[in-house]
């Protein structure tokens, strides 16, 4: 392995970059405007209301060290819908809302380094009751469904685009992250990338916890194809981009 190329990838696990930069002249202390919690969407656009999380009393129901003794990763799964609700469930845990404080910050269900959450959450629909095949958005505000397009041969486009991996074509439904790098860099500047992967490891975790809540499993992945899932998801790739995914289904 050449060594040079490996320093050079280790040091974005390290936080030394932090002594370069000037943070007086980050967007945030220049006071420009902190860009939106949630990117905008038309009006005119199909979106579905999801059960409000106070209203799922019959699901969900397992303590959490149950859920963590259980937690594994799971690659094979039933041919069991999720439901609605279960559905609901996983979003809040993974990007819910709890309270938005202006413009640019909200408090959600999982932390976020300098509660910027640079993420927004796509999901690949193949077997959930009551939603059609397709690509969809989760708008965390409104704890609604933003129904995005839908597509031909869906279980192979998600499958070619995850690198063959076939559990994404059998899941029913698979969580797509996208990046959105500067809601992180208007306040860090270039030491934003490294806690934006940090914020990644947290949103799945929670995941994974909802979905031991549900009797499903799910896997995160991290291998895919950078050009075919941002293409997938219609993204630009630059100031957008997929940076992480995990197929859900109901356990065998």
């Amino acid at each position: 392995m050449n060594s040079t190329a490996i320093q050079t990838c280790r040091s974005f696990l390290k936080d030394t970059i932090r002594q370069t930069i000037d943070f007086s002249r980050t967007d945030q202390n220049l006071w420009i405007p902190p860009p939106p919690v949630e990117k905008p969407y038309s009006q005119d656009m199909k979106r579905i209301e999801l059960p409000k999380i106070e209203t799922l009393q019959t699901i969900g129901q397992i303590d959490l060290k149950t859920a963590i003794a259980r937690r594994e990763s799971c690659r094979t799964y039933s041919k069991t819908p999720l439901t609605l609700e279960e559905l609901s469930l996983l979003l809040w845990a993974t990007q819910g809302v709890r309270r938005k404080l202006d413009a640019g910050h909200a408090l959600r269900t999982v932390p976020s380094a300098g509660c910027r959450h640079a993420f927004e959450t796509y999901l690949c629909v193949l077997n959930v009751i009551g939603l059609e095949k397709g690509i969809y958005r989760y708008l965390p505000l409104e704890h609604q469904l933003l129904f995005e397009f839908d597509a031909d041969n869906l279980e192979h486009k998600i499958t070619r685009a995850a690198l063959g991996q076939p559990f994404t074509g059998e899941a029913a439904v698979t969580f797509i992250w996208t990046a959105i790098p500067y809601r992180m860099e208007w306040r860090y500047g270039l030491a934003a990338h490294k806690v934006i992967a940090l914020d990644a490891g947290h949103v799945c975790q929670n995941l994974y916890l909802a979905a031991e809540a549900i009797g499903a499993g799910t896997c995160a992945i991290a291998a895919y194809d950078q050009a075919a899932m941002d293409k997938l998801l219609n993204i630009d790739g630059e100031e957008e981009f997929t940076i992480y995914l995990a197929p859900v289904g109901k356990k065998r």
